[in-house]
């Protein structure tokens, strides 16, 4: 099962984890795993790429793991916060239509 967690501070996201994988079929055939990268993979680009927040991203191949920490301010402060904000209603509408294979947490 894949685990994403999305920390917050009052109403700020301050960035996410995500590791593991869902498990839902082989690697290179999980549906599941490979819409869960995309979704990463494109928010981190806008987070970082597009609107220069200069958040830290560490990867863990190993542990099959992302995590991505955004600083304490940034200048595009409202739409990298629209961006996890998409990003979460996307890997829960995942977890609603997969629900064995990803979790998704708010902490």
């Amino acid at each position: 099962m894949t685990k994403c967690e999305f920390f917050t501070e009052e109403d700020r996201i301050t960035g996410f984890s995500i590791s593991g994988h869902s498990g839902y079929a082989e690697a290179g055939a999980d549906i599941v795993c490979a819409a869960i990268s995309a979704t990463v993979t494109m928010a981190e680009a806008t987070i970082n790429e597009v609107c220069g927040a200069k958040a830290k991203v560490r990867v863990k191949e190993a542990d099959a793991s992302v995590t991505l920490t955004l600083p304490a301010s940034c200048d595009e402060e409202d739409t990298v916060q629209a961006v996890l904000a998409g990003m979460m209603l996307t890997l829960c509408s995942l977890r609603d239509d997969y629900p064995d294979y990803i979790e998704v947490l708010e902490v």
